[in-house]
Formats: C-alpha cells, structure tokens, sequence
C-alpha cells in the first residue's frame, strides 16, 4: 500500500513524521510519497520539492511567489496522478492542500485532511466547501467534529499532538540545577511569542508589567524561552527590563522551564496549551494592529483567545487583549498568580484537566489513533473497490 503525505509547514512536517512513524508501526510494508520537510525526510520520505516552497507568512512574502506555488500544486497534482496511492493525507497547509485536493475531485483517490479549520472561531461555511474534497478528517479537538459532520463531511478526534512533546518529563529540579537558581527562588516565565511582530508588540508591554511587580517581588528569577531567530531582538528588547532574564534558547529547557515556574506571562497561542499542559498559572495577553483586530472583530465568533478558556467556556486563564492589553491591567493579575495561593490552585484545578480534554479515547497516542483512522479508511476503500 502507498500513502501519499503533504505537509507545508515544519508544524505539519513534525504530524507528518509522528503519522509516517504510526503507520509504520501498524504495518511495516506501506510506502510513503508526496511532499515534507526534515522531520518526514527522517522518516524516509523524499519529498518530490522543498517543503520550504511552501512555508510562506503575509502577503508581501506570498505575491511574488504566487507563480511558483501554482507550479507546485501542478507538479503535486501530477505526482498523485502518477503515484495512484491508496490515500492522500493532507497535513494542515489548507491555502495549498485544498487547492491539490479540488483539482483531485472525481479521481476515486481518497484525501484525508489532518488538523481541522477552526470553524468554529470563524468562517464557518468553510465546512460546508471542504466536504466535497474530502473522506474524513482528522481533528485535534474534542469539540471540532460536530461542525463538520453535520455538513455531511466525516470527522475524527485523534487528540492533539502536544502529548507526545515530551511536557510530562519536564524536570523543574533539572533546569534549577543547570543555571544554579536556588530552590527557594521563584520563578516566572515570560513568552512574549515567537514571531517578530509579537515580540515588537509585547516585549516593552511586558517589561512595564515587570515593573509594577517589581517592589514586592524582589527575589523573582525571570526565565524567557526565545527562538534562535530572535535571540538578538530579545536581548536587546530586554535589556532595560527590572530584572535580567535567563534567556533559553535550548529545547529541552522549554519545559523544564514551564515546570519550574511558579507562573507565566505568556502571549496568546499554542504556547498556553503547553503552559496547560505543564500545570503552570498563566496570565495570557496579546496585541495586533487595530485595523487588523477591527476585522477579526467583525468575523471571530469565539468568546476567549485562549483555547484553555474556549475548552473550559470561561475565563479559568485571565486573558488580556488588545485595549485591554496594558501594564496596569496585567501587573494585578500576574501578581495575584504569584501571591494568592487561592487564585494558583483555582487555575491549576482548570488545567489539570487540559490532557484529557486533548486525549483521544484509550490508551493510544494522537499518531497512533491518526494512524488507526488512515488505514482504517484504506481498508474500507479497498473492500468498496473488490465490491
């Protein structure tokens, strides 16, 4: 059997290897083409053209690339053709996997898309234009199928791949004893995100935030996990910063971080499922253009940013956005993490319930229960075809 993988981006090239892997488990014989970064090549893939091609962000980036990307969606288009697989699992990338999947309309090629459009948040009548495209999906929360299957397009919870990052071997004793923070020293990890607009949005934001906690909170240890990337920006973002930060750029520091904390500040994003998921208080806050807020305004349907607080539909993470994204609007509840230890144990009572919430039925692993699904769906495709 052969299935045929597309991941556009390193997020859906890390789903993408986890599946390969899954599947190899279940069935040592099936065959792997299509489209991947490093992580699928690990894997054994060989991607048919960089998945970099693929990974753009903004509009200045995509315009002068738009004559290419329609290369490679007919190069894709043709690779499927040419390969015949008994599936195609489209990984996230919807501007391009779509596109690949309607040209494929009518071929008897089944297309599974893994990870879900947020519907649910806004744009719901893309549900609707994706059911023909597709067999099934794959979802990473709980709450996403309903949206879909009442369009008449499949839907499986597989679980959210952040429980198989490795968060629960985090070691808050391991990274104390690394950078020699005493154990009675409290820790408090600052995200401010990991793409230069946010970090130009946030970074001095959360530097005046520090500065209101600073009077009672002589002794705090500020931890800041950075990107690579931007480890320069950082640094210099936070030079007048009260405190110094310990600036991390190590992997397996990340978590031990998290685990460490007594609380975080964090932007808005993936990150305050990790937080979540490591048990940490947070406060979360955020800030676009407010031209560009204007407009979500207008289409987001959601009542929280925090996907903790959409899941629990309350307010469990004190969240600040936009407006009220401001020092003296922060600084108050961040202390309140740090200081009340009535307000920690209601919020550590929330997230204590994060893993189950994002885990798949069973015992199985997110990629373990994508993998079930894919060659479930391959076997019932080939019972219809000798039918």
């Amino acid at each position: 059997m052969k299935v045929f993988l597309i991941a556009g981006e390193p997020s859906g090239d890390l789903l993408g290897a986890r599946l390969m892997s899954a599947i190899r488990r279940a069935d040592s014989t099936i065959e792997f083409c299509g489209i991947g970064g490093p992580r699928m090549a690990q894997e054994g893939l060989n991607s048919i053209f960089p998945m970099s091609d693929l990974t753009l962000f903004g509009l200045a980036e995509l315009l002068p690339k738009i004559p290419l990307i329609l290369r490679r969606i007919k190069e894709t288009v043709a690779a499927i053709k040419a390969a015949q697989p008994d599936i195609v699992v489209t990984i996230d990338a919807p501007d391009f996997c779509f596109r690949v999947a309607r040209r494929m309309m009518g071929s008897n090629i089944p297309f599974v898309h893994y990870v879900a459009p947020t519907v649910w948040a806004w744009r719901a009548g893309r549900a609707k234009k994706i059911q023909p495209l597709f067999k099934h999906l794959l979802t990473l929360f709980p709450f996403e199928p309903p949206y879909f299957e009442r369009v008449g397009l499949p839907a499986s919870f597989v679980g959210h791949p952040l429980l198989e990052a490795g968060i629960e071997r985090a070691s808050a004793e391991r990274l104390r004893s690394k950078y020699n923070i005493p154990a009675d020293q409290d820790i408090l990890v600052v995200l401010p995100g990991s793409r230069r607009s946010e970090i130009g949005a946030l970074l001095n934001e959360f530097g005046e935030v520090l500065k209101r906690i600073k009077p009672a909170h002589q002794n705090l240890k500020v931890v800041l996990p950075a990107v690579p990337h931007l480890f320069e920006s950082i640094k210099a973002g936070t030079a007048n910063w009260p405190y110094e930060p310990l600036l991390l750029t190590a992997d397996e520091d990340k978590y031990d971080a998290f685990k460490a904390a007594r609380a975080a500040l964090a932007a808005s994003g993936t990150v305050a499922l990790e937080l979540g998921l490591a048990g940490t208080p947070t406060v979360i806050a955020y800030r676009i253009h407010p031209l560009t807020a204007a407009l979500y305004r207008r289409l987001i349907k959601v009542k929280y940013a925090n996907l903790v607080n959409i899941m629990a539909d309350r307010m469990a993470v004190p969240e600040f956005i936009q407006e009220n994204c401001t020092a003296d609007r922060i600084a108050p509840a961040l202390a309140e993490l740090l200081d009340n230890n009535a307000a920690r144990a209601a919020q550590i009572e929330v997230l204590d319930k994060v893993r189950p919430w994002l885990s798949p039925e069973g015992s199985l692993t997110p990629s373990d229960k994508a993998a079930a699904v894919v060659l479930g769906l391959i076997a019932r495709s080939g019972l219809q075809e000798a039918a």
